[in-house]
This record gives C-alpha cells, sequence and structure tokens, in this order.
C-alpha cells in the first residue's frame, strides 16, 4: 500500500492518528447505513414482488373479461361504450426520506372512483364488461402502490451501490494507507532519535577525550 507524500513529524502524525479515527468511525457508520439499506430493500423487494403478483393475477382476469365481453357484443360496440370515460383518478406525490434517501409516495383519491359511474349504458354491452371495469378500477390502487415499490427499490439499489463503494474505499484504501503512513512516520522518528542519540554520544566521548 502507497504511503502518504507527508513530512515524518510529530505534528503531522498526530493529524494522521486522528485522521484514521475518524476514518474508522465514518467506515463503521457506513457499514451500519449499508446493512440497514440493505435490510430496507429486501422488505420492499417483497412487497414489490406480492404486489407485482397481485396486479398481474387481477389484469389477466380482466383481460379474460374483456375478451369474453368483444365476443359477446356488437362489432365496435366495446371500442364506442367505452370511447368516453366518466372516472377520473386524482394521484398526488410527495416524498419521504429512508436512511437520508428521498423516494416518492404516491397518494390517490379512491373516493373519486367509487363515485362514478359507468360511461356508457348497460342495454347494448354485457355483464363480463362491467366485470373487467369494476376489476380495472380496483387494481388502479395497486398499481400506484406498485410503481411506488418500483422507483423506491430503484433509488434504494443505487444508494447501496454507493455506500458500498465508499465503505470499500475507506476499507482497502484509506485505512490502510493511513496506517502504512503512520508507521512509516513513526519509523522515521524513531530513526532520528537514533541518530541523535548516537550523535549525542560521540560528543559526550569527544569531551571526555578533551578533559582527560
Amino acid at each position: 500500500m502507497a504511503v502518504l507524500r507527508v513530512n515524518p513529524t510529530r505534528m503531522e502524525l498526530t493529524q494522521m492518528k486522528r485522521r484514521l479515527v475518524t476514518a474508522k468511525r465514518g467506515h463503521k457508520l457506513l457499514k451500519d447505513k449499508r446493512d440497514e439499506l440493505v435490510r430496507r430493500f429486501i422488505e420492499i423487494v417483497k412487497e414489490n414482488h406480492r404486489l407485482r403478483k397481485q396486479v398481474e393475477e387481477q389484469l389477466s382476469g380482466a383481460l379474460k373479461d374483456f375478451a369474453l365481453a368483444s365476443a359477446v357484443m356488437e362489432p365496435g360496440a366495446m371500442r364506442q361504450a367505452l370511447l368516453y370515460p366518466a372516472r377520473q383518478a386524482s394521484i398526488t406525490m410527495d416524498k419521504k426520506s429512508i436512511l437520508s434517501v428521498q423516494v416518492p409516495v404516491f397518494k390517490m383519491d379512491e373516493n373519486s372512483l367509487s363515485e362514478a359511474v359507468l360511461p356508457y349504458g348497460l342495454v347494448d354491452t354485457s355483464a363480463q364488461l362491467d366485470g373487467a371495469i369494476e376489476t380495472m378500477t380496483n387494481t388502479l390502487p395497486l398499481l400506484i402502490k406498485l410503481a411506488e415499490t418500483e422507483k423506491t427499490s430503484s433509488l434504494l439499489a443505487d444508494e447501496i451501490q454507493k455506500t458500498r463503494r465508499r465503505v470499500n474505499a475507506l476499507e482497502y484504501v484509506m485505512i490502510p494507507q493511513f496506517e502504512e503512513t503512520i508507521r512509516y512516520i513513526t519509523m522515521k522518528l524513531e530513526e532520528n532519535e537514533r541518530g541523535a542519540l548516537t550523535r549525542l554520544m560521540k560528543v559526550k566521548d569527544m569531551l571526555a577525550e578533551r578533559t582527560t
């Protein structure tokens, strides 16, 4: 591991030890953050899987009802019946923080859907079409929640990657460099002390020879 370019002085040694303590503390905090992010990510992925499975089942049932309705209704009648939608969904977006990661929160006013009426008459349409529309209406809140979990899991995955890179940089680069630099400075200071002690002993011997 390369040694940092520093002057081998006691002041530099003290500063380097402080930087090492700070780096180790930051490394521990980042590891704890990474582990918690992974835990939250796993929870959201499980929720996302559950929602996706539920949405796919409901959409599959709705598509079957649409196919049956199309088979029993007059050609073009379904398109005419669904030409003018009478239902509106009011969706708002907010944000919340998960370990300093800003993730979206989608909210939908479901009362606007429940109070709406069908956009067509019941005479020229089939019961399968009514069932398909009802299923799609019930699926919409799940789709909104699924979009929220999808985006949240994506943002958390990006943050996990960034945090993992920081942890690795501290663990395998910065902390070893600080430790190696501390050893280098300590070794240089000890060499200087031994050299000074040797010179002092020589001076002492020279003074002793002069006095004899």
